[in-house]
């Protein structure tokens, strides 16, 4: 069997939140913890879907339940239940550029894909909120060549963080007014064309690499360091579901 990466106690959290367990009405999947297995040993090793071995089970039926948990919503469901109680006093928010593979590119009009055209060719980009230990809370997808600016509101509306914590790259009037408004302390230095800089605390802003250690930990898994899913919303259930390992590690 090839190398597994789930824990007893972890799968113990997972098990309750699959599709097609013993309660449910009808039988809609069997043997979830080697399927999740499978979607790992995907997402880690970024092999094509007919590269699985046959140890998980035959790849196309594999990649179709993957499909339709998409479908579901269960990637997301199993994200957002096992993130547990987030440390809010500090907020962390930047994006990451995912080179796009060519065989991403192409998709038929399903839904949207999210992959833009930068400078370094077919691009996606990973916009995160971590909370005060690194631990992922939101997560974002846009196209490449979108500025980081754009997804800033949507990454930290409903969180109640003391202060938010960003790069330059965020240095807009309105968002600053936006979290100052919420009782929250914006710590986002200032671009260098502003006449006058605002202050902010240096010493709160140089723990803004937990959400770069971050990236660096779910890029470990190849398939989220290359796309090679045509959709957005396929992408985003790898994410999902390294999302919720990285929260039961």
């Amino acid at each position: 069997m090839e190398r597994l990466l789930l824990r007893d106690d972890q799968w113990a959290r997972l098990a309750p939140l699959c599709a097609g367990k013993q309660q449910d009405r009808g039988v809609t999947a069997k043997d979830n913890r080697l399927f999740l297995e499978a979607v790992l040993w995907i997402a880690r090793t970024g092999s094509p879907w007919r590269d699985l071995p046959k140890e998980f089970g035959n790849w196309h039926s594999v990649y179709v339940r993957f499909a339709r948990w998409c479908e579901k919503g269960i990637w997301l469901r199993l994200a957002e239940a096992v993130s547990g109680d987030p440390y809010l006093e500090m907020l962390f928010i930047d994006s990451t550029i995912v080179r796009a593979h060519q065989h991403a590119a192409g998709a038929k009009k399903e839904g949207p894909q999210d992959i833009g055209r930068s400078r370094g060719g077919l691009t996606t980009k990973i916009h995160a909120a971590v909370d005060g230990l690194g631990n992922p809370v939101r997560l974002l997808l846009t196209g490449g060549e979108a500025a980081d600016i754009t997804q800033a509101q949507a990454l930290v509306d409903g969180f109640d963080a003391l202060a938010i914590v960003a790069d330059k790259g965020y240095d807009s009037n309105a968002f600053v007014i936006s979290i100052t408004s919420q009782n929250a302390e914006a710590v986002i230095p200032s671009r260098k064309n502003r006449i006058i800089g605002r202050e902010y605390d240096h010493h709160v802003y140089k723990d803004r690499n937990l959400v770069e250690r971050f990236f660096n930990r779910i890029k470990q898994f190849r398939r989220l360091a290359t796309r090679y899913e045509k959709l957005a919303r396929r992408f985003m259930a790898m994410l999902h579901l390294v999302f919720a390992f990285i929260w039961l590690q």
